[in-house]
C-alpha cells in the first residue's frame, strides 16, 4: 500500500488527479480486449507492479521515432515506466552511460538476465555484406541481434522498421535490411507504425506483467487488441464512404466537410490499426482526423506497395 500510495501522490506532484489516471487505465484496458472488470487490475500494475522485467533496448536501422513516441507516453510517464513498471537494462537513447560504459552495460544485462529479459528492438537489421551497412561500437547489427534475441525471452519489435523492414527496406534496399525476425530467423511480437501509438506498447507490456502471457498475434505477429480490424472498418468518415461522398482535393469545400479521403489515397482499407481509437499526443488527433489520409505504416512493405501515397488505390 505505501508503494501504491507513494504513485499516487508521484501523479498528484506532476498535476495528474487519480480519476484522470484510472481514466487512462479504463481507455488502455479497453484498447487491450478485456473487460471493465480488469480496470482495477491494470491500474495495480502501475501503482504496485509485483515485478519489474528487464528489458534490453536496441536501436538498429531507424530514425528514433518510436523512442520518441514512447517519451510521449502519459500516465504512466516515462519516468514511471522505466523507474516503476520495467527495468530497463539499456536504451541508446535514455541511458547515462556512453562509449564502452554502454557496451559493457549490454553485455552485463545480457549474461545477467540471460532467458529472462524483454528485447525490444527499433529498427531493421542490414544483412547485405556481413551487416556492413550498419554497425554500433564495432558490432554489425546482424552480429548483435543474433547475440542478443536469441537469449531474450522475448523479443518485440517496435516500429516497422523493426518488424518488416521499414523505410530502410524500401526499393531498391542496397543493404538488404529487413525486420529483425526475418533478418536472424526468430519469432516476434510486432507492433508495426511509424511510429506506432505507444499504447499499444504499454499495453502489451501491461498484458504481460497482468496475464502473465504476451498477446494474442495475427498472421504478421501484430497484437490483436491493437491490429484486428482495419483504419476503414474503425474511421469516423466510414459513412461518408457509404454515401459516395469524398475528398477529390485537399483544401475544398468537401475536405473542409470531413469528407471520406478514399480518392485521395487514404489506404485505410489495406491497413490493420487501431488509430482511430487510440489516436496520438494523449488522445488528440489522429492523421484522417486532421485531414491526412493514412498511409498504410504498420502493414508489411508499405513503403513500395502503397506508394504513390496521394493517388486511389
Amino acid at each position: 500500500m505505501d508503494k501504491e500510495r507513494s504513485f499516487y501522490e508521484r501523479l498528484k506532484e506532476k498535476g495528474v488527479s487519480r480519476r484522470d489516471f484510472m481514466k487512462y487505465c479504463t481507455a488502455l484496458t479497453a484498447t487491450m480486449g478485456l473487460s471493465a472488470a480488469y480496470v482495477p487490475k491494470v491500474a495495480e500494475v502501475f501503482a504496485a507492479p509485483a515485478q519489474r522485467p528487464p528489458v534490453i533496448w536496441l536501436h538498429f536501422g531507424e530514425c528514433t521515432g518510436c523512442s520518441e513516441a514512447l517519451l510521449r507516453t502519459q500516465y504512466p510517464y516515462i519516468d514511471e515506466l522505466v523507474l516503476e513498471v520495467l527495468s530497463v537494462e539499456y536504451h541508446e537513447t535514455i541511458m547515462a552511460a556512453a562509449g564502452h560504459q554502454a557496451e559493457e552495460q549490454l553485455q552485463h544485462a545480457v549474461e545477467k538476465y540471460n532467458g529472462k529479459f524483454i528485447c525490444v528492438v527499433e529498427g531493421s537489421v542490414a544483412t547485405k555484406y556481413n551487416g556492413g551497412y550498419g554497425k554500433v561500437a564495432g558490432r554489425s547489427f546482424l552480429e548483435i541481434a543474433k547475440d542478443v534475441c536469441p537469449k531474450a525471452a522475448a523479443v518485440i519489435a517496435i516500429g516497422t522498421c523493426a518488424s518488416y523492414g521499414g523505410i530502410p527496406a524500401a526499393a531498391p534496399n542496397p543493404g538488404g535490411y529487413k525486420g529483425v525476425g526475418d533478418a536472424i530467423g526468430i519469432k516476434t511480437l510486432n507492433i508495426p507504425g511509424c511510429p506506432p501509438n505507444p499504447i499499444n506498447l504499454v499495453g502489451t507490456v501491461v498484458n504481460y506483467l497482468l496475464l502473465g502471457k504476451l498477446p494474442d498475434l495475427d498472421e504478421s505477429g501484430r497484437p490483436l487488441f491493437a491490429y484486428g480490424k482495419t483504419i476503414h472498418d474503425q474511421c469516423p468518415r466510414r459513412a461518408h464512404f457509404e454515401n459516395e461522398e469524398f475528398v477529390e482535393e485537399f483544401g475544398s469545400e468537401e475536405a473542409a466537410m470531413g469528407y471520406c479521403l478514399y480518392k485521395v489515397g487514404c489506404r485505410g482499407p489495406e491497413t490493420y490499426n487501431n488509430c482511430p481509437i487510440a489516436k496520438f499526443n494523449d488522445g488528440t488527433s489522429w492523421p484522417v482526423e486532421a485531414g491526412h489520409p493514412c498511409i498504410g505504416c504498420s502493414e508489411p512493405n508499405f513503403w513500395d506497395t502503397m506508394t504513390p501515397f496521394y493517388e486511389e488505390m
